[in-house]
């Protein structure tokens, strides 16, 4: 099913520029000041590719898309970025530890171009929804460009870990850097054809779950259409366009690790944890806590609680509530599925900030009265410092739901997964022309 292809990847030439010095983490998690100290690094950081600057003179001949490509044609006619000799593909990994602990794990992969498939096919599942806007940014830079220049996280089910052994490699990695949360990432190029088939043929039957890069993909989609449309014929199979750069990893490996992502709500008009309570009470029981309580007895708190079904922790700036035993009705979800309604993050977008909060799902959507977290500390701080209203500390979703809910053709709501950590920028750059 799944179909993969070697490529000739673009590369940053270390002899031209520290790689730790150009890579970033992706797009989409680039906060304005990593922006700025992105640009400060190097000339030649990715950054001035991926979310290049906007000034009050953009216009249609200038603008962050038209930069983007005159930086990219610049670098690699300089030298900077060096397209690799042999068709390859790249084992790569990152060592890391979890955020507030010191456990050292690794979550092993390879890039590769993946061919880019209909979701009607079966081939591709996704399990989160996208939105209009950030798809439209994308495709633009797509255009203007004619290069992939971030991963396309795909998950695949080896629990014999077929491929990953075979690409086990005790050689020196071709690249290296550790990032600003300390990951380290390591790069092998992988260019032996007879390794290249074995790998190709074990992921053959194997079906691929998008775990990050939801609107990436959806862009590739669209851009694949754009181009077989100009083209005027039927589809060829081979055409650079039909593929995109993902990175590969094994569902069923150690390494792969799904963080909470917390909820912290702000601008509800006269909000009260009385009248709070009482609307969720239909929902949950809820148990009020200690009012002091710490991140990490919050986390342990939830945790604990979870074997009841879905739990979580509600935080104002005195008061602490524990939400367990779900019982909302049926109504409560219109018509999602069993498999979503069981879920968490549904549970609280549509029983609370929904049902209890009044936030409409529009609003939601565009992020105008929720802001997502990582860490539960900031979280909590956020509320206390009166910032916001409330905070919703989560449990993290498990793989097997994640699974459940993409096989089944079902979606999730935005930030639902936070598959940790990131794959980095700028370690391979697929160029189709």
């Amino acid at each position: 099913m799944a179909h993969i292809e070697p490529f000739r990847a673009l590369r940053y030439d270390p002899a031209r520029v520290a790689l730790a010095d150009v890579a970033t983490q992706p797009y989409d998690k680039i906060s304005p000041s990593m922006q700025e100290r992105y640009y400060a690094a190097s000339p030649y950081n990715l950054v001035r590719i991926i979310l290049g600057k906007r000034v009050a003179t953009d216009g249609p001949n200038d603008n962050p898309y038209t930069r983007a490509a005159s930086f990219f044609r610049d670098w690699r006619q300089q030298g900077v970025l060096r397209q690799d000799s042999e068709p390859s593909i790249y084992r790569y990994t990152q060592q890391f530890s979890l955020p507030g602990s010191n456990k050292q794990l690794e979550r092993q992969g390879f890039i590769a171009l993946g061919r880019v498939e209909d979701y009607s096919a079966n081939v591709v599942f996704r399990h989160e929804q996208t939105l209009a806007k950030p798809k439209a940014d994308r495709l633009d830079l797509l255009r203007a460009t004619r290069a992939h220049f971030g991963q396309i996280f795909m998950l695949y089910s080896d629990p014999s870990a077929e491929v990953e052994s075979a690409l086990a490699n005790t050689s020196s990695p071709s690249a290296e850097v550790r990032d600003e949360y300390g990951v380290l990432h390591q790069l092998w190029k992988v260019s032996d054809p007879a390794l290249i088939e074995l790998v190709r043929s074990s992921m053959q039957d194997k079906k691929l779950i998008i775990a990050d890069g939801h609107h990436r993909y959806e862009t590739a989609l669209n851009y694949r259409n754009e181009r077989r449309a100009e083209a005027g014929a039927a589809p060829a199979p081979h055409m650079p366009y039909e593929f995109a750069m993902m990175t590969f990893v094994n569902m069923d490996s150690p390494g792969l690790v799904i963080l909470p992502t917390h909820r912290v709500v702000r601008g509800v008009p006269e909000f009260s944890m009385d009248s709070f309570r009482t609307g969720a009470s239909n929902y949950f029981s809820v148990e009020e806590a200690d009012g002091n309580v710490t991140a990490s007895r919050a986390t342990a708190m939830i945790r604990e609680a979870a074997h009841t079904g879905t739990s979580m922790l509600v935080v104002a700036r005195e008061r602490v509530f524990l939400l367990s035993r779900p019982k909302a009705p049926a109504s409560a979800f219109g018509n999602m599925s069993f498999r979503q309604q069981s879920l968490d993050v549904v549970q609280l977008h549509k029983c609370l900030l929904e049902g209890v909060l009044r936030i409409s799902e529009e609003a939601i959507r565009d992020q105008q009265n929720v802001t997502y977290v990582r860490d539960a500390e900031e979280a909590i701080a956020m509320v206390r410092n009166d910032q916001a209203n409330v905070a919703f500390l989560m449990n993290p979703a498990r793989m097997q739901h994640v699974r459940d809910i993409a096989f089944a053709g079902d979606v999730l709501p935005q930030k639902s997964t936070d598959f940790y950590p990131k794959l980095l920028s700028g370690l391979a750059i697929y160029a189709l022309e």
